[in-house]
């Protein structure tokens, strides 16, 4: 792996030009700000929250939280109002040509993966690249299954093309990533997680953005590959596409990405060099973090001065649970690696550039405000439905208009009927995985991969 004073410097990359907008776009963005200013006009001066008043002047201790939910409620508004603007401003970068595609190497960790490892390595190896400039890592960390033949395969199929390694004993997701980067020769590494497909054009696309020297990390768009096996597949595959073309294309634009995700991204290899052994090191309260690896190491390359940008056009499918415990590991895996990442970021977002800096902090601010507020909040409309019951078809009603707001951003991105399963994931969300960011901030010391 290059060490950053032999890395090439590239000029500043491309953008995609803006496409045409048509009648159905057009409509879309104008329902969004409509709606927007609908919703805080029925929150904040009409009596939607006035249960919530009353509740507060019949017992004073309540007021406490009254107040505070109602500023938090506008300054959200603000922020959506502000993450719509940077949406809307949001360009792909131009994807890079082949004739001047820089070494690249893909690192795919695997564990107890079967079969599946072997579909993600073939579309790796079918993607449109130049083969004298791509490497394939394929890591099985000491999986007990058939994981290590569906890798060996592959590597015999594509000889000198798909290098296959064997950890002896299971090192976790961490390790194995740590064992391929030392491997890795290209320019830029690429990370895709041994459940998931790429599409032809995403190594191309996602090597693109590093023609701007700041550049030190690249998100890919993650969309969901089993979307038609069950209904939570389903759900997950509109939450995906919200949390990507829509949150992370409005970050992208100040050039913050505060996670870019292990089933698709791209790292300066220069930079991987420099924080690798931190990265690798990493402890928190005392135990050694094995999860969350695609966030710590995104806050490493942002701590170094580096941007990280969102690009739409590499695309990876990945699987996902279709059951409701498998839903919920997953889950508390992200939200332990969430909450310790984010007080690592608390101190990297004032290294950031001047309006980088700002909007980070407005925004995670606000975003982690929600947890507090929001669960105070669910508790003084449990306390007012005794007496009230009235309030939980307010609630049920609310939940339905502001997640019918949301799935607006994802008719935007995908013009498909899925879109209703936005709004089912929502009352989903609400009623069964409320708890497990509290009992995750209770286990934050737990490791593992949490994927079986």
């Amino acid at each position: 792996m290059k060490s950053r004073s032999e890395s090439t410097t590239i000029e500043a990359a491309p953008i995609v030009p803006l496409p045409t907008g048509d009648l159905w776009d057009y409509a879309l963005i104008a329902t969004i700000f409509t709606g927007m200013f609908v919703l805080a006009y029925a929150a904040l001066a009409t009596p939607l929250l006035r249960p919530l008043v009353d509740l507060a002047q019949r017992q004073h201790w309540s007021g406490f939280w009254v107040r505070p939910t109602v500023i938090w409620i506008t300054m959200g508004f603000v922020l959506l109002f502000v993450r719509t603007l940077l949406w809307l401003r949001y360009r792909p970068f131009a994807p890079a040509a082949e004739d001047e595609a820089p070494m690249l190497t893909v690192v795919i960790p695997a564990y107890n993966e079967g079969a599946m490892v072997e579909s993600s390595i073939a579309s790796v190896a079918a993607a449109r690249y130049p083969r004298e400039r791509l490497q394939i890592i394929a890591v099985d960390d000491g999986s007990r299954d058939d994981t290590w033949n569906y890798i060996l395969r592959s590597a015999l199929r594509s000889p000198g093309l798909v290098t296959a390694v064997r950890l002896p004993e299971n090192r976790g997701k961490r390790g194995a990533l740590a064992e391929g980067f030392r491997r890795a020769t290209g320019e830029i590494i690429v990370t895709v997680d041994s459940d998931s497909v790429i599409s032809r054009e995403t190594l191309l696309a996602i090597a693109g953005p590093f023609r701007d020297p700041k550049v030190g990390a690249v998100a890919g768009k993650v969309a969901v590959h089993n979307r038609r096996a069950h209904l939570i597949p389903r759900m997950l595959h509109v939450r995906f596409i919200l949390s990507f073309d829509f949150l992370r294309s409005a970050q992208s634009v100040y050039r913050t990405v505060y996670c870019c995700p292990g089933a698709l991204a791209a790292y300066r290899a220069s930079v991987v060099c420099d924080v690798l052994a931190e990265w690798e090191r990493q402890t928190f309260l005392g135990a050694l973090c094995t999860y969350g690896e695609d966030r710590a190491l995104t806050n490493l390359i942002l701590g170094a001065g580096y941007d990280t940008v969102y690009q739409r056009t590499a695309l990876v499918h990945t699987m996902v649970p279709t059951t409701y415990g498998k839903l919920c590991r997953m889950f508390l895996r992200w939200d332990r690696s969430y909450i310790r990442e984010e007080f690592r970021f608390a101190k990297i977002v004032w290294k950031r550039p001047p309006v980088s800096r700002v909007l980070a902090v407005y925004e995670t601010t606000i975003t982690n405000l929600r947890f507090p507020v929001g669960y105070a909040a669910m508790a003084l409309w449990a306390i007012n439905a005794v007496s009230d019951p009235a309030s939980i078809v307010r609630m049920l009603l609310a939940i339905m208009v502001v997640s019918t707001l949301y799935v607006l951003y994802y008719l935007r991105s995908e013009r498909s009927w899925d879109f209703v399963f936005g709004i089912l994931y929502a009352y989903f969300s609400f009623f069964g995985l409320t708890w497990i960011f509290p009992y995750a901030a209770l286990t934050l010391r737990a490791r593992g991969w949490l994927t079986r």
